[in-house]
């Protein structure tokens, strides 16, 4: 292909004529019929990944990159004077994603399709997104993030299905978003909507009608479940998605040659997390409408489905009162109270009935009971999940446990988001690793090549620099590119103790005013959305805003330390704050982090990890070596004892430190209390003393000791430079395409 002779031919003009609008449509158009040439044949055998969040980011670059025509797509428009990177910025980014659970979703379409399997996404279509954050008075404020243009990557189709909640029938709409593999085949993202949803009902912030259901059903992704009418909009959803998406999966494998009562030879189900759950008595209820005997429908439903769980978070296991759907869907009451039946019938421990005592229905127990695979993400969670959460359950099933370190499509975390690490790496490794993440290691050669340790550290300096201009130039934000970029970039909770790192802010803040300057300036940057009804989550963010104007404003301190919240942390902020980081903050309490993908992006791209033992960052200690990570804080075990005993008061620590009592003291300061809500700075410092339920001054000493050692090992160049060439070397493992290829050997088994 002709790249500029394709370009002018869409534009009907010259290339240095059009404007970057007219460039990016046109692009748009060249790209999804290149990838509509490369749509996968239709198999036997395929998996449906049914989510309720897909975190896509842009797609026009990622999507040229995966066809082979970005470099020269690059080249033809420098060629005109036009830089692709003001082409990027007019493409809005989807609003169908929240954290790490949709990034992931994301992630594995591109792999799926790279490895050439037979899958699509199944979720919804949502208008509006989870919200545009801004930061108002130092406070979140929560606006609609509406994304849904004339020219998208949505292809609207003619594929409807009815839909029947109690008093209320809609007919969907299924829109696709084709997912293109890298050098392979195109798979599809389906996404359902309602054509009679309404974006002008949404009144002041993010608030609307919750109940009006014709209007507001694929609004807004995790709409606020503070109220029952919030809590019975989210069972709607998920029904939504679910009935839609069992339709399909039945009417494609029927086309495919399935007589259903074989369903498990043409399709596998993977849950991703609990909220498709209904997906189960959703499909036995349309199977027996199509004629089956129940304890049939039953067991084929059970040798399709498959689980993910993401969460070792009791509250984040979704449970929904039997009251409430029955309000909703009640013609899936009757199935799940077969399938509690079925259940206490083989089983007298009443902890893992599908309906406890107070006549809520545990969603994971469905998925774990009816499903032929149940799946952590990280070595360390599924152990725990074995040993502790769903020990009950692991007892009952073994057979059924396994586990899926989770993984990160490189295509987009380093092909695309950092070119002068990828054009480093073709030059001193050859281009293999592109295809075999694996073939990373081969930098290991170059460990103690001075040569390659001083461009790795270039590298490193030129995308800290372009992180600069960018934010100067976008939001007048200035930094020191000199500086140590410390960044913990991901959804605010917690368990991931954002608020330790504001702590240690404070406790370096009270250094430097005492007089013990750092020998090289730091950089604290922050990225973090919080849950609308999350109250000490947004506190959270309050203290940070108000941290950042009081250091940043303090010429005395200022020079050595700054402090920043960057506002509506979404792929597009992480592509480029991820590769300017020299210190990645992976801080959660131990044994809360299911795994975390953002702790190997930053890995990848030469950070060096300052964590716990938690999540997938014990796997990245155990590649790197102990040299080559900061790891601090309580191991799993100390604090499950912890929780088990009752026995930690945070009080204590408070008492007998002062360090920990001046940073704690230093919420509700004059100076803070002077330009914050002294509501919500108060309430968070009382949170730290009399519950502090993720434990932030358990590992407060431990972290700071660990954080500074991190620092003084930055000075030494040459060793820090070292770190980063053996943390990019051993990243191989966590690519998607090993996960994907590990969820097909074990629990998919389709045909390659």
């Amino acid at each position: 292909m002709n790249v500029q002779e394709v370009l002018q031919q869409k534009l009907g003009k010259e290339i240095s004529q059009s404007s970057n609008q007219e460039i990016y449509g046109a692009l748009l158009g060249i790209v999804q019929e290149l990838v509509g040439k490369k749509e996968a044949p239709a198999k036997k055998k395929k998996i449906y990944y049914i989510s309720a969040e897909f975190l896509i980011g842009k797609l026009l670059s990622n999507n040229m990159i995966n066809l082979g025509i970005y470099e020269e797509v690059r080249a033809v428009l420098a060629q005109n004077g036009k830089d692709i990177l003001d082409i990027e910025e007019i493409e809005q980014e989807p609003s169908l994603g929240n954290g790490g659970l949709g990034r992931l979703a994301a992630c594995f379409l591109d792999s799926i399709a790279t490895l050439g399997l037979s899958g699509d996404g199944i979720g919804l279509n949502y208008h509006l997104g989870l919200f545009r954050q801004e930061f108002e008075n130092r406070l979140q404020k929560e606006l609609p993030n509406p994304w849904i243009e004339e020219k998208s990557w949505l292809i609207k189709t003619d594929v409807t299905y009815p839909v029947s909640f109690r008093g209320l029938k809609l007919n969907s709409r299924m829109y696709d978003i084709e997912v293109t593999g890298y050098n392979n085949q195109t798979n599809k993202l389906h996404l359902f909507d309602v054509d009679s949803v309404d974006e002008s009902i949404v009144g002041d912030g993010i608030s609307f009608d919750k109940e009006n259901i014709e209007k507001n059903l694929t609004l807004f992704l995790y709409p606020d479940d503070s109220d029952e009418q919030g809590r019975l909009l989210r069972i709607y959803q998920q029904y939504f998605m679910v009935s839609n998406g069992a339709q399909l999966i039945l009417d494609e494998c029927v086309k495919r040659g399935s007589n259903l009562h074989d369903l498990p030879e043409y399709a596998v189900i993977q849950i991703n997390d609990t909220h498709p759950t209904m997906v189960i008595p959703e499909l036995i209820r349309l199977l027996m409408e199509r004629g089956m005997e129940m304890d049939e429908a039953i067991d084929v439903v059970s040798k399709t489905c498959a689980y993910t769980n993401h969460t070792i978070l009791a509250e984040a296991l979704e449970k929904w009162p039997v009251d409430y759907l029955k309000k909703v869907v009640p013609q899936l009451v009757p199935i799940i109270e077969v399938l509690d039946d079925k259940v206490r019938r083989k089983f007298e421990d009443e902890s893992v009935a599908i309906i406890d005592r107070n006549n809520v229905v545990h969603m994971a127990h469905i998925d774990i009971h009816y499903g032929f695979s149940v799946n952590g993400v990280a070595a360390l969670h599924t152990e725990i999940l074995k040993a502790n959460e769903l020990n009950n359950f692991y007892k009952i099933y073994p057979e059924k446990f396994n586990n899926k370190t989770n993984g990160i499509t490189f295509r987009r975390w380093l092909l695309y988001c950092n070119p002068l690490l990828v054009k480093f790496l073709d030059k001193q490794i050859g281009t293999s690793y592109k295809q075999n993440a694996d073939d990373l290691e081969k930098l290991m050669e170059f460990r103690k090549d001075e040569v390659v340790l001083n461009r790795l550290l270039e590298i490193k300096h030129e995308n800290k620099k372009g992180l600069c201009d960018y934010l100067k130039n976008t939001k007048g934000i200035e930094l020191n590119p000199d500086s140590v970029f410390d960044i913990q970039i991901k959804r605010l909770h917690e368990y991931k103790r954002q608020q330790m790192n504001a702590l240690y802010v404070i406790h370096k803040y009270l250094e430097i005013k005492a007089g013990k300057k750092p020998s090289t300036p730091i950089t604290v940057v922050f990225c973090a959305k919080a849950a609308p009804a999350y109250v000490i989550a947004k506190d959270i963010i309050h203290l940070i805003l108000c941290l950042q104007e009081v250091i940043n404003n303090d010429s005395e301190v200022s020079p050595y330390l700054k402090v920043i919240m960057l506002e509506n942390y979404n792929v597009t902020n992480a592509e480029k704050l991820i590769p300017a980081c020299d210190i990645s903050e992976q801080i959660s309490l131990a044994s809360k982090e299911a795994s975390g993908t953002g702790n190997m992006k930053f890995m990848l791209n030469g950070a060096v990890t300052l964590g716990t033992e938690d999540g997938a960052n014990v796997e990245i200690h155990d590649l790197v070596g102990d040299e080559n990570i900061f790891v601090f804080g309580a191991e799993s075990n100390e604090v499950i004892a912890h929780y088990a005993n009752s026995d930690y008061v945070s009080r204590k620590y408070y008492e007998s430190d002062p360090d920990i009592k001046a940073a704690v003291d230093f919420i509700t300061c004059e100076e803070m209390l002077a330009i914050g809500q002294e509501e919500n700075l108060n309430r968070l410092k009382n949170e730290l003393l009399t519950k502090d339920w993720f434990m932030t001054l358990l590992d407060f000493k431990s972290y700071v000791e660990t954080k500074e050692n991190a620092l003084k090992a930055y000075e030494d160049r040459k060793a820090w430079a070292e770190k980063m060439l053996v943390n990019i070397a051993k990243a191989g493992f966590f690519s998607s395409d090993r996960t994907i290829a590990e969820y097909n050997r074990d629990i998919w088994k389709l045909d390659i």
